[in-house]
C-alpha cells in the first residue's frame, strides 16, 4: 500500500494504485440442435472482435431459395423512373407550340399557376387575359441590361414577352399567347423561366440605417 507523502507547507492525500484495464470478450457456444446460434458467455480476454458477422444460411432457407424472393432473379428488369411534367417545376418545362384553335386558358386555371411564380399578376384587357410583372431597378442602364437579361431567356424558350421601358429605372414585362387570344401554359413557364434571372445586381440597394 502506497503511504501519504508530506512536504513543508504542502497536504498531499495518499496514493492509490492505477487500477488495472480490463478487456472483455464474447464467446459463442454452440447448440448441438442449432449450429452457429446459442448462449452468449462473458469471459476476459484481449480479442474483442469474437465471432460476430452474417451466419451461413440454413438448409432450409437455401431450399426456399428466398434469396430469390428478396433480391429478385438474373432476369429481372429494371426501369429507372423518369418524373413525369407534372412533377416538374414550372421553369424546368419547355414551351411547346400552340395552335390557334385551341382554346385560351381559363381564369381559373390561371390563378391557380399563378401562385408557382413570383411578381407577377393576371390582367384582364378587352377579354384577353394576360400575365403582367414589374421591375424597379436602379437606373437606366441596369434597365437595359434586365431587358437583354429577359431577352436571351426568351430566345433559349422561343416564347417572347412584350417589355416595355415605362421610365429610365422601370421596366414593365406582359406574357400571353397572341395567336389563341390569351393565356398558355407557355406564358407561366416563360414567367418561371424569368423569374430565375438574377436582378440583385440591378435593384436599388438598400439603405443601412446606424
Amino acid at each position: 500500500m502506497a503511504m501519504a507523502t508530506t512536504t513543508p507547507g504542502l497536504f498531499s492525500l495518499p496514493l492509490s494504485p492505477q487500477p488495472q484495464a480490463r478487456s472483455f470478450q464474447l464467446i459463442h457456444l454452440a447448440s448441438p440442435t442449432r449450429p452457429r446460434l446459442g448462449r452468449v458467455a462473458l469471459a476476459v480476454g484481449g480479442d474483442l472482435l469474437g465471432d460476430f458477422g452474417a451466419r451461413d444460411p440454413f438448409p432450409a432457407e437455401i431450399e426456399s431459395k428466398f434469396g430469390e424472393k428478396v433480391l429478385g432473379n438474373l432476369d429481372t428488369e429494371h426501369k429507372i423512373l423518369i418524373p413525369n411534367v407534372s412533377a416538374l417545376s414550372l421553369a424546368q418545362q419547355e414551351c411547346s407550340p400552340v395552335s390557334g384553335l385551341d382554346p385560351p386558358m381559363t381564369e381559373e386555371d390561371a390563378q391557380k399557376l399563378l401562385r408557382k411564380v413570383v411578381g407577377w399578376r393576371l390582367s384582364d384587357e378587352a377579354g384577353v387575359l394576360k400575365l403582367q410583372c414589374l421591375w424597379k431597378l436602379r437606373d437606366f442602364k441596369c434597365g437595359v441590361e434586365l431587358i437583354n437579361r429577359i431577352y436571351k431567356v426568351a430566345e433559349a424558350a422561343g416564347h417572347f414577352p412584350n417589355l416595355h421601358l415605362e421610365q429610365p429605372n422601370q421596366i414593365r414585362a406582359e406574357l400571353w399567347t397572341a395567336s389563341i387570344g390569351g393565356l398558355s401554359m407557355n406564358d407561366f413557364i416563360v414567367a418561371a423561366k424569368i423569374d430565375e434571372i438574377r436582378t440583385s445586381d440591378l435593384v436599388p440597394k438598400k439603405r443601412i440605417w446606424a
